[in-house]
């Protein structure tokens, strides 16, 4: 029999305006979203105290300082998208990668984060062979 892993999974908003440059539609004109994020994290041990892999707290405290960077920003505007499009797949990238800097304390790894603009379509980031 195989060794199980935990996967656990935590979600946020945040709101934000963007301009895509050179989209050549409605996209590329100032607009705005009420941005969905999703985050996922594994790991194959859990906390013998707690029976917990990571409490959810300290995942939800995390992406919330995270996603706190975009929030009630107008994404053209800051460093990160400098040079390039503020898109929701940029924005996943983004945002796994200053997560995932606030995760190395922990036996966990992160598995992807999924950034929506609506409901019906979202973006996801993962590293294939992560740590």
């Amino acid at each position: 029999m195989g060794t199980g892993r935990w996967r656990l999974t935590v979600r946020e908003e945040f709101s934000a305006s963007h301009q895509l440059r050179h989209y050549q539609g409605k996209c590329e004109a100032l607009h705005g979203h009420n941005f969905g994020v999703e985050v996922s994290i594994e790991g194959d041990r859990t906390d013998e105290r707690t029976g917990m892999l990571l409490d959810f707290k300290v995942l939800k405290d995390i992406t919330r300082e995270c996603v706190g960077l975009l929030d009630h920003k107008h994404l053209n505007d800051l460093e990160a998208f400098a040079g390039e499009n503020p898109s929701s797949e940029h924005l996943a990238r983004f945002l796994f990668r200053e997560i995932e800097g606030r995760l190395g304390g922990y036996a966990v790894s992160l598995v992807e984060v999924t950034v929506a603009e609506k409901s019906s379509q979202s973006a996801t980031y993962f590293e294939p062979g992560g740590k």
